[in-house]
């Protein structure tokens, strides 16, 4: 099985129609893709427990969920994805954890869909059995036992007998938990196993400088405590040599699958005459013959074995820092690539300045080279003009037949090119060309002197203007400026030809 099922993209569209960003993201990195969840959804889980208004019992109850899947790939995701925001996330997500009564109940979990579910089934008991033993250390001490604050000041060297007798055990279990997931290096053979197989190293360093520093301070008090304190500190310490050897074969298959060298602590053993120095001080708080020994050589032995101790502590510690300086430098670059890609983004927008780009030079380079319209110039071409049939003379010819200085010639010949013409076309005129050349100058009209003369009743003048409503079909309208007296000789009178009809008026334009 591999990319995303089907399920998978149902169950992510259920969320975007819910408007659950957080659920669909919980979708997203417990996928059946065989592989570990993606970072940037594991990024997107942090930043969300770190936002006040993020509900964190239902990011908590998404995973929870996720679970009871059937699939061994959805249910190892959800914890990797669990642990690392347990480790990574803000602490008030794991104390919502170590608030509930139970967490994980996988103990009797099996995937029967092949060989490979039965194998890593059983890495999901032991996996889920450790984040719950981790939930409750912190509902005991109140505290993250990877995330205390270590070396001579730290939490557990300043922890005094009784308390450090009651918290040393719980580590303890918490170790075994991650201990037990009892991995080799020929079982990590999939994405999802490694991505947990990770986090369980990183945890397993700081749990054990912290449990390390435990025992340090356990032998400092140990020659200064009451017999039940000594046999209870006895213990203890015998307890953790066994822990420290099942460390160092668990950092071995670590080396093994290729984490670097450097990344890994060396884990130094404290003298075996340390337990004897021990099992004598407490054999001779019961009263029992011990062999003789001075304070000097159990001061020499607990100085030895504190100094050995102390040297592992310094190396776990290393290597957590230098963890951690590489995740810091790793942000680093993580935030110069994003600070390098906006400003390239930046530098790709077009800015209000002028340039060759903007758009307001481009604008005024439009506007500067843009021909000027001359408003008062006749088309070329769009304007339909009335033609006559049968003639090659246009209508603007018209204007010829009118005889300067005397109106009478005019109206006769008016009258005489039929003005009204039956046959008459409109088409489009051709392209005019100006006339004139560079010595043109236009002529100026004759102006007239003369008086006006009243006019008879029964002569009616010429309209400004044409009624509206009065043009019918094949009018054409002629407008013109009278400088001359009338002559009584003719009498003009307008025939409706809207009331007398198209071929009337024709006929009788001028009577």
């Amino acid at each position: 099985m591999s990319g995303q099922s089907i399920t998978d993209r149902i169950t992510a569209a259920q969320h975007s129609v819910t408007g659950s960003a957080v659920s669909k993201t919980v979708c997203k990195a417990t996928t059946h893709e065989i592989m570990g969840p993606k970072k940037k959804h594991l990024d997107y889980l942090i930043h969300c427990t770190n936002e006040m208004n993020v509900n964190i019992p239902q990011l908590a109850d998404s995973l929870f969920e996720r679970t009871t899947n059937t699939s061994w790939v959805v249910v190892f995701k959800s914890l990797i994805t669990t642990h690392h925001l347990m480790v990574y996330g803000n602490e008030r997500f794991i104390q919502y954890l170590a608030s509930r009564n139970t967490l994980f109940n996988l103990s009797n979990f099996l995937d029967k869909c092949g060989l490979q579910g039965y194998d890593m089934s059983t890495f999901i008991r032991r996996y889920s059995r450790y984040l719950n033993e981790k939930a409750v250390s912190y509902r005991q001490v109140a505290f993250d036992f990877t995330k205390v604050k270590r070396g001579v000041d730290g939490v557990m060297r300043t922890m005094n007998t009784e308390k450090l007798l009651k918290t040393i055990p719980i580590i303890q279990n918490q170790m075994d938990a991650l201990l037990d997931f009892n991995v080799n290096a020929n079982e990590l053979t999939n994405g999802v196993i490694n991505a947990a197989f990770m986090l369980l190293f990183k945890d397993s360093i700081r749990l054990f400088a912290a449990y390390n520093e435990g025992i340090i301070n356990l032998l400092e008090k140990y020659f200064d405590m009451k017999k039940v304190q000594c046999k209870e500190g006895l213990d203890i310490y015998k307890k953790f040599l066994t822990r420290m050897t099942r460390i160092s074969e668990f950092l071995k298959v670590a080396e093994q699958v290729g984490i670097d060298r450097g990344d890994i602590p060396d884990l130094s053993q404290a003298p075996s005459s340390l337990l004897d120095a021990l099992e004598q001080h407490l054999a001779s708080l019961e009263g029992k013959k011990v062999k003789d020994s001075t304070a000097a050589s159990r001061a020499s032995t607990l100085s030895n074995a504190v100094s050995s101790l102390a040297n592992t502590g310094m190396s776990f510690t290393k290597v957590d820092e230098r963890e951690k300086q590489a995740a810091l430098e790793e942000e680093q670059a993580r935030l110069k690539a994003l600070k390098e890609q906006r400003l390239k983004e930046l530098s790709k927008k077009p800015s209000f300045a002028t340039t060759d780009t903007s758009p307001v030079s481009t604008t005024a380079a439009c506007i500067s080279t843009a021909p000027a319209i001359d408003l008062f110039s006749t088309p070329s071409s769009g304007i339909l003009k009335p033609t006559v049939a049968g003639s090659n003379q246009s209508s603007n010819l018209l204007p010829e037949k009118l005889v300067s200085d005397d109106l009478d010639s005019s109206l006769a010949n008016l009258v005489g090119i039929n003005c009204f013409h039956s046959d008459i076309h409109w088409n489009q005129p051709g392209e005019k060309k100006l006339t004139g050349g560079m010595n043109w100058q236009p002529k100026t009209a004759p102006s007239t002197t003369w008086n006006p003369v009243s006019m008879p009743p029964s002569i009616m003048a010429f309209p400004a203007t044409t009624p509206t409503g009065m043009m019918g079909y094949g009018m054409v309208s002629i407008s013109a400026t009278l400088h001359y007296p009338i002559s009584s000789q003719f009498q003009v009178s307008f025939i409706n030809v809207s009331e007398y009809g198209s071929d009337m008026g024709r006929k009788h334009c001028f009577m």
